[in-house]
């Protein structure tokens, strides 16, 4: 038995057209998920795990599938991440607007406070999860960066 995700799918039904810099976030955050993740439904005995994540009606459902093709879901509010998605999207477009015409300096510290609201919504994932799905900080951080992707309109 192995508690990681050795697949990862976003609905993309419900995502519309991302820029090249969202994409290569998107990409990146997956194959660092594939490449070292630990992930544990506590309702299923032990993987690996697929993992489908999409968002609907304001619920984020983590659609899982074990090796041994058990299935379970966890169905969760969204909106106690609203707030900080909505503000970490606010800093990534200063971000990608500062690397444009801004100098190192003023990039870098823009660039620490995008990490800090990454943190601050890694943590609130993982609290929205505890006593559904144990998840470490490297995981909470690149699923909390899917879920922003999930969330572009």
């Amino acid at each position: 038995m192995s508690n990681h995700l050795t697949k990862i799918t976003l609905d993309e039904g419900s995502i519309k057209k991302r820029s090249a810099e969202v994409e290569h976030e998107r990409n990146v955050a997956i194959a660092d998920l594939l490449d070292e993740n630990s992930f544990q439904p506590h309702c299923m005995k032990g993987g690996p795990y697929e993992l489908f994540l999409s968002i609907s009606d304001g619920r984020l459902i983590f659609d899982i599938t074990s090796e041994d093709n058990s299935k379970a879901k966890a169905v969760l509010s969204i909106q106690p991440l609203r707030g900080i998605v909505r503000d970490y999207f606010m800093i990534c477009e200063s971000y990608y607007d500062a690397l444009k015409a801004t100098s190192p300096a003023k990039v870098e510290a823009i660039d620490m406070g995008r990490r800090g609201v990454h943190n601050e919504g890694s943590e609130a994932l993982q609290e929205l999860l505890k006593g559904r799905i144990s998840v470490d900080f490297p995981t909470a951080r690149r699923l909390f960066t899917l879920i922003c992707v999930l969330h572009i309109k």
